[in-house]
């Protein structure tokens, strides 16, 4: 049969059509009239994307860009931060922390769950900044952005979260909760390649720059802060991507009926749909959830069952399917998990379809036991009917 290319990975994700056309359209010069109100248009819609009334900067950089640039910009050689940390991506702030000279604290768990605040609350004296996940992407956890949000009520301590995966499929309340710097990443929900990072800024973090003493020259923000307030970015920017990313933001405005904060919260109920979905789907197929006890709806990472190696399952997606899922990520996890994305442009079609492929792909590396199809899909559908019997009602 026909193989038609389809992302399951938790980025890059599938592209919007709408924003693949605008980028293609896209040949404008960074320093005219049309760009400035394409420019200042996309950062006003990502605040309301993002569900926050402070500043936000956008930049030609990966996830990653932002997340250094939260470290150069908020602190000095030898202040104390703490890393909150149970995966691949929380230990990235751990490294990037100490490229910077910066004392690190660490509030750790096991791969698979998430810590406790009463451990994050023991290590909080003399922190002037904590960094964490919104969604730890590796292992397919969601941590408590809410809870150390209010432990951190009060104090001059500043919170920073990589939400690269979280905006979009997590509901954050940025302001309401005191969220000093929220990041997020183009390749991500809003369904457009990589190459964009976008960030909010509190007022007290802004204050912090002015005080802070790490190097910082294109990651810095007050510069991006500047030029923003003129329509423009301090350096060249990736047009064709912002081009795409209004697109986006226009779609996600139409999942709205209009109102891009109402469109933000259709795209993360979607997203927990399709997860709960796909999880429901694997425990009737006999499988077992990676995070068992605070799962994401960004991403779902599945153990491969006893005795195979999850790259036979990858490898199986792409083979028969032209599908593609992620593997674990890290020495720790590869070959034992395989993780199923949620994200952005993704539906219900792409959840049943992605279930029913599984069936199929259990069922060749199963020889010669026998699998029997339909209960992941049988159970998808329960949780799909279930939900939309929900949303009808509450209308």
């Amino acid at each position: 049969m026909l193989h038609k290319n389809r992302l399951y990975t938790p980025g890059p994700t599938q592209l919007l059509p709408s924003a693949q056309f605008a980028m293609a359209a896209a040949t404008m010069h960074h320093r005219t009239a049309d760009f400035r109100d394409l420019y200042v248009r996309t950062l006003a819609d990502l605040k309301s994307f993002i569900g926050t009334q402070n500043d936000v900067i956008l930049m030609a950089c990966s996830g990653s860009g932002a997340m250094e640039a939260s470290v150069s910009n908020l602190t000095s050689p030898g202040d104390k931060v703490l890393v909150l940390t149970a995966g691949k991506f929380g230990e990235r702030w751990s490294s990037l922390a100490k490229a910077y000279g910066v004392k690190t604290e660490v509030v750790s768990a096991p791969y698979g769950e998430t810590w406790t605040l009463d451990a994050v609350k023991e290590k909080l004296d003399g922190v002037s900044v904590v960094y964490m996940q919104g969604t730890e992407t590796s292992t397919g956890v969601r941590h408590d952005v809410e809870g150390v949000a209010k432990l951190l009520k009060g104090t001059d301590t500043l919170l920073v979260v990589d939400a690269i995966t979280g905006l979009g499929t997590t509901h954050f309340d940025v302001d309401g909760w005191g969220v000093d710097v929220i990041i997020g990443g183009s390749q991500k929900a809003v369904m457009i390649p990589p190459g964009l990072a976008f960030l909010s800024v509190s007022e007290r973090a802004w204050k912090k720059m002015d005080a802070t003493k790490n190097p910082r020259f294109y990651f810095d923000l007050r510069k991006e802060r500047k030029s923003a307030a003129k329509g423009e970015s301090a350096y060249t920017p990736a047009t064709s991507l912002i081009a795409g990313l209004g697109a986006a933001l226009d779609f996600i405005r139409g999942m709205g009926n209009g109102n891009l904060s109402d469109g933000r919260h259709a795209l993360v109920e979607n997203a927990e749909t399709a997860a709960a979905m796909t999880r429901a789907a694997a425990e009737a197929l006999g499988l077992t959830m990676f995070a068992k006890h605070s799962p994401a709806a960004a991403v779902s990472a599945i153990n491969a069952p006893a005795g195979v190696d999850s790259g036979a399952i990858v490898k199986g997606f792409r083979n028969q399917f032209g599908a593609v899922v992620a593997n674990g990520q890290g020495d720790e996890m590869k070959g034992k998990i395989f993780r199923v994305a949620h994200l952005g442009y993704y539906d219900y079609l792409d959840t049943i379809a992605i279930v029913g492929a599984l069936e199929h792909v259990l069922a060749s590396i199963s020889k010669p036991a026998h699998v029997e199809f339909g209960p992941g899909l049988r159970a998808a559908q329960f949780v799909y009917a279930q939900r939309a019997t929900f949303a009808a009602a509450t209308v």
